[in-house]
């Protein structure tokens, strides 16, 4: 009998998972010695018949191989015509191709200004922390991609959603984007379409209206955007999980926030990472 006042929980499968790990009996089983069984694996290639083999792979060690991550050329992400348009169109035949081989979904990041840190600092055991300090960053200088306005990063990626989610759609595999890591306002020149943080996530999850459009949600990178993360992450994430868009969790924690912080330990963080393992679970 559920004790009074209990709220019913219901039952919510999430598993613990291993990214870029590769199908291997030695990977495989190594991860099995810890309870992982589902991965994001790497592969050898993208077509069905390679997919199928790695799945299967995975399986013989009782892992179940869920998604892989894919690159988006710089033709798509920077607008470079007419070479977008036969990227655009191998990254849909990887989607069919993942769709024959069972997989659930696909990995991404689409980045018109790839990831930036500046120099790594020393945490506990002398691990490197990946660090970003905006008072050491180099801002001034533009890369190839020159000056990008928001309007223009949300164009770009809309026009490449419009044209790969009705084949995710087809062929249902979740295409899940990760965010732009870190936002900020302007980076190099270019307007981070993750900033601010919810406003821009919201948008970019309502470019096209499909179950097969998320996120692959770095909890990590939307706490770096955030004025006091340690207070503000758990309702965006109740937010977007609330409207089925995460696919797929970087369970990452911060110490810092917008404009300075490092990646570190989840237990010592700025992020209750316990409270927000609930919000998932709640939202599930």
């Amino acid at each position: 009998m559920q004790p009074r006042g209990q709220a019913e929980r219901r039952a919510v499968k999430m598993h613990v998972g291993e990214q870029a790990i590769r199908t291997t009996k030695a990977e495989l089983q190594f991860i099995r010695r810890y309870g992982v069984t589902h991965i994001d694996a790497a592969v050898d290639a993208t077509d069905a018949d390679t997919l199928m083999r790695h799945k299967e792979e995975a399986a013989a060690e009782g892992v179940s191989m869920e998604m892989i991550h894919i690159a988006i050329p710089e033709s798509i992400t920077l607008a470079r015509d007419p070479q977008r348009d036969r990227d655009i169109e191998v990254v849909c035949r990887t989607i069919e191709n993942a769709g024959r081989a069972g997989l659930r979904g696909l990995n991404y990041n689409f980045c018109v200004l790839p990831h930036q840190r500046t120099p790594s600092t020393t945490g506990r055991g002398g691990s490197a922390y990946s660090t970003f300090d905006m008072s050491r960053y180099d801002n001034e200088t533009l890369s190839e991609a020159g000056r990008v306005s928001r309007d223009e990063a949300f164009d770009r990626a809309g026009y490449f959603l419009e044209r790969v989610i009705p084949v995710a759609e087809q062929y249902r595999v979740q295409m899940a984007s990760h965010l732009d890591d870190p936002p900020a306002p302007v980076l190099k020149g270019v307007e981070r379409w993750n900033w601010p943080v919810f406003e821009g996530l919201k948008r970019f999850s309502e470019l096209v209206d499909s179950p097969y459009h998320g996120f692959n949600f770095c909890c990590g990178t939307a706490a770096e955007g955030l004025d006091r993360p340690g207070e503000q992450l758990y309702d965006i994430v109740r937010w977007f999980g609330e409207r089925r868009k995460i696919f797929n969790v970087h369970f990452r924690n911060i110490r810092g926030s917008l404009g300075r912080f490092q990646e570190v330990w989840p237990d010592e963080g700025d992020v209750d990472m316990f409270r927000l393992a609930r919000v998932f679970r709640d939202v599930q």
